[in-house]
């Protein structure tokens, strides 16, 4: 593993009103730092024009300083202008991607930010080249070792390399604004075929993917947690896709795939997923967070989008696809950019997603070219919990806002856990 990012997601992993809030305080330094040259300049007079002061003291060296103190004034006040040059820059990409994302839903709402946009870049002539430099480096970098691969070059290059075209030339890996999933699914049972009461909630991202259904065939696992105060929350763990087969008995296969992706339609799994929660006693409007792995990064992407549950938070890792989220919703997205299932997410959106505290964790999983490519080991679940582990031990101040919901799941007097199996039916 190599490379560990923890951002934003998408092109601007810094947001231009921070940034701006830097380059005023840099400015401040720059003030602090004048009125520092001026008072050693007033004193260096003093002494020179006081006969026999100077014999006392090293007017040289007290010149010298006063010289290296306007320096630094410079300095800062070039680093200010260059920062705040830099936030209308992540502005523009910012505005600019968000207008192209609306453009078919809400055409006003993008002329508008277009017409921002405009402005911005009309104010400094340099913008437009620097946001342009912005995409092109995201871009290089999203898919980094996709391709490449010396001992498989024919599956990666070929194969891979064409994937993660699908994702970034057909826009398919974004779920926009007012995508909902169309028609009727296959029928399906959904049965319980474990619960348990476990002691204590997740306190880790690894930990929470380690809840994934441990029971043969049972692909999800639904998590009650009673408060004190008489409320509940669920958090829903899917499995990944199943079987590579196609509208058999198991829900989560290549059929639910398609449908999710490129069909825009309602899959099995979907399905799946809505059934057990009801029967776990999910209702309406309650809260249900998500953890889930590749086909149910989909399955996840419209909970939260359409649903009648109140999705607060979503873990996703080697999701083919990136939500369009609410800025109260938070998503945290493990990503490897060696992974041809998250490829098809086409390297995510220049805008990313989701609330300020939504992170996207991104790495090349295994970087060495083995033969351990062949299985595809950068999307494997535990691969992606490797990730985690490694996320989870950097104490990044970004994560705090999942710390704080492990705390807060970790608060409930009860935990009830229900392993289930769902199947297609005739």
């Amino acid at each position: 593993m190599s490379g560990l990012t923890i951002d934003h997601g998408g092109a601007i992993s810094v947001d231009p009103d921070a940034l701006r809030d830097v380059a005023r305080r840099v400015d401040a330094v720059a003030s602090r730092y004048e009125d520092a040259r001026s008072a050693i300049m007033r004193a260096h007079r003093i002494i020179v024009d006081t006969p026999g002061f100077s014999a006392h003291v090293d007017t040289v060296g007290l010149w010298a300083s006063g010289q290296h103190v306007a320096r630094l004034h410079s300095e800062c006040q070039e680093t200010a202008r260059s920062t705040l040059l830099m936030a209308d820059a992540y502005e523009y990409v910012d505005l600019r991607a968000e207008a192209e994302m609306l453009a078919q839903t809400d055409p006003s709402t993008a002329q508008r930010l277009m017409r921002r946009a405009d402005r911005l870049a009309a104010s400094d002539d340099r913008i437009h080249a620097m946001a342009d430099e912005l995409i092109a480096q995201w871009r290089a970098e999203r898919f980094e070792g996709l391709t490449g691969n010396l001992v498989t070059p024919a599956l990666y290059d070929s194969v891979f390399g064409t994937v993660a075209m699908v994702g970034v030339v057909s826009g398919l890996g974004k779920v926009l604004p007012g995508e909902t999933l169309r028609g009727k699914a296959d029928r399906v049972s959904v049965s319980p075929v474990k619960t348990s009461s476990p002691a204590a909630a997740p306190s880790s991202i690894a930990g929470a993917l380690g809840r994934m259904p441990a029971t043969a065939g049972a692909q999800v696992a639904v998590e009650k947690y009673s408060f004190a105060d008489g409320t509940t929350k669920f958090v829903a763990y899917l499995q990944g896709t199943q079987s590579v087969g196609w509208g058999a008995k198991e829900p989560w296969d290549s059929k639910s795939n398609f449908q999710l992706y490129a069909g825009g339609q309602r899959s099995a799994s979907y399905q799946s997923t809505l059934d057990a929660l009801e029967a776990a006693g999910a209702e309406p409007g309650d809260e249900v967070d998500v953890v889930a792995h590749s086909q149910s990064g989909m399955v996840a992407a419209h909970l939260a989008m359409e649903s009648e549950f109140d999705v607060q938070m979503q873990i996703t890792a080697g999701s083919p696809v990136e939500p369009t989220l609410d800025d109260d919703q938070t998503i945290i997205q493990l990503r490897h950019t060696n992974d041809p299932v998250s490829a098809l997410a086409g390297g995510g959106s220049p805008e990313g997603t989701g609330s300020d505290d939504s992170v996207t964790i991104s790495t090349e999983a295994n970087p060495k070219d083995t033969l351990d490519d062949l299985a595809v080991d950068a999307h494997h679940l535990e691969t992606y919990r490797d990730t985690a582990r490694v996320a989870d031990a950097l104490s990044d101040p970004r994560m705090d806002a999942v710390d704080e919901f492990w705390s807060e799941l970790d608060s409930a007097e009860v935990i009830e856990r229900t392993e289930y199996q769902a199947e297609r039916v005739e």
